[in-house]
């Protein structure tokens, strides 16, 4: 594959892309059988196929995802390769894309302005989504950064802390426990819970809090994706809650939700930015993290812990 040229690549990503070589000429601004005679080459300097022709278009051999993922790989790289060389000309622009984890949306808005008020020539994307879905992303190099409550183990990163955040149980200001003071696991233990889907962080850290408590006591759980929905179930004294204490800060100090005394909470976790180990930092990349670092830590509310 040493004589592979970078215009073929093209052409095979194009190809992937619109399933059809008419279309993805149309992209290229080339003509069909310029895209087809790119292919055919492609294919000679592999010496295998790299797609397949059907009747619903052409899809890549399992040889050709394979040059599909390098010629990714390639123009990823010299993606990075212009920002660097914009950075040794003294360019300060450029784009980041940024995924984070539902609960960052209590302090993301004011983060984010005071990012772009300090590098306005950046451009940023912000994506919020569960946890798995924005480990997907920075798998699938679609997000730069991914501001997660835990590093995955499924994937090689580099992890910068820029904070704390605590967990904490959560009920109606009317239910019997709301009052009292040290309150012990096995009391909450058998109380229906309102948490967070399997793959979600904070459900992670209560199952390994509450352990085999709950499962001696019976209890009840109902799934809710939504922070919001909780939250407002909790309110109307469906069940208890575990939650981040900066999510709930505002209903708490309205005196619409209550944190209870619980022994052994809250547990205190860190705000990580994540970025993948075998990528290469970008200005833009490193100038977001080194904020993070030095501001990070002032833009999450205060949590309220009793």
């Amino acid at each position: 594959m040493k004589n592979i040229s970078f215009r073929q690549l093209k052409a095979l990503l194009a190809i992937e892309a619109s399933g059809k070589v008419v279309e993805a000429a149309k992209v290229l601004g080339l003509t069909a059988p310029a895209v087809t005679l790119q292919l055919k080459q492609a294919e000679a300097e592999a010496g295998v196929q790299l797609f397949e022709r059907s009747a619903h278009g052409m899809r890549p051999t399992e040889a050709g995802r394979a040059v599909l993922a390098a010629a990714r790989d390639i123009g990823e790289r010299l993606r990075l390769l212009d920002i660097e060389i914009d950075a040794f000309k003294g360019v300060r622009r450029g784009r980041i894309a940024i995924g984070a984890v539902s609960t960052v949306r209590y302090f993301a808005e004011p983060m984010l302005a005071a990012f772009a008020e300090a590098f306005p020539d950046v451009d940023c994307d912000f994506i919020i989504d569960r946890y798995a879905e924005t480990i997907d992303r920075l798998k699938n190099r679609t997000i730069d950064i991914a501001l997660v409550g835990r590093p995955p183990r499924s994937l090689s990163v580099r992890a910068t802390t820029f904070g704390e955040h605590f967990l904490v149980a959560v009920a109606a200001p009317t239910h019997p426990l709301a009052h009292r003071r040290g309150i012990a696991k096995t009391d909450i233990a058998g109380e229906h819970f309102i948490l967070r889907g399997a793959s979600s962080g904070i459900r992670l850290f209560f199952d390994r809090f509450i352990g085999d408590a709950a499962v001696r006591a019976g209890a009840t759980t109902t799934e809710m994706e939504s922070v919001e929905d909780i939250k407002r179930a909790v309110m109307a004294d469906f069940g208890l809650a575990f939650l981040a204490a900066h999510s709930v800060a505002g209903e708490v100090q309205d005196g619409r939700l209550a944190i209870l005394d619980v022994a052994g909470l809250p547990i205190r976790r860190q705000w990580f930015a994540i970025s993948r180990a075998d990528r290469v930092l970008t200005p833009v990349m490193r100038a977001f993290q080194d904020f993070l670092t030095k501001q990070g830590a002032s833009f999450l509310p205060d949590a309220p812990l009793h």
